[in-house]
């Protein structure tokens, strides 16, 4: 008895052909990532500025509150313009670059797109 049964997507991941429905949810059994069956519905974060703006890649930020490097005596001052290099899925959701500090991960609460 063969039954029709609907061929689901391959994992985004690792493109493994092996997922079972879980809900709402596709998961990879070779990888273990869960991934939305429904276009319309999106695990991806979105990341926000201090006044909600959607943030992106290459963005250019403002300072808004001054920051205290750890470990060192400097401190980032409000109004300081940064370019976010990339945006990740950690505590501090930008990786930047400052001027006169160095590299830096910096929160989004504590800026605002310029």
């Amino acid at each position: 008895m063969s039954e029709d049964l609907p061929a689901l997507p391959p994992c985004p991941e690792c493109a493994g052909i092996y997922a079972y429905e879980d809900g709402a949810l596709l998961i990879c059994s070779e990888c273990a990532h869960e991934w939305s069956a429904n276009p319309e519905f999106s695990t991806e974060r979105i990341y926000k500025d201090a006044n909600g703006n959607v943030l992106q890649d290459g963005d250019w930020v403002t300072i808004i509150k001054d920051l205290k490097v750890k470990g060192t005596s400097k401190t980032a001052k409000v109004g300081t313009k940064v370019k976010i290099n990339r945006l990740i899925d950690e505590d501090h959701d930008i990786d930047c670059k400052i001027e006169g500090i160095g590299v830096m991960k910096l929160k989004t609460m504590f800026v605002k797109k310029a």
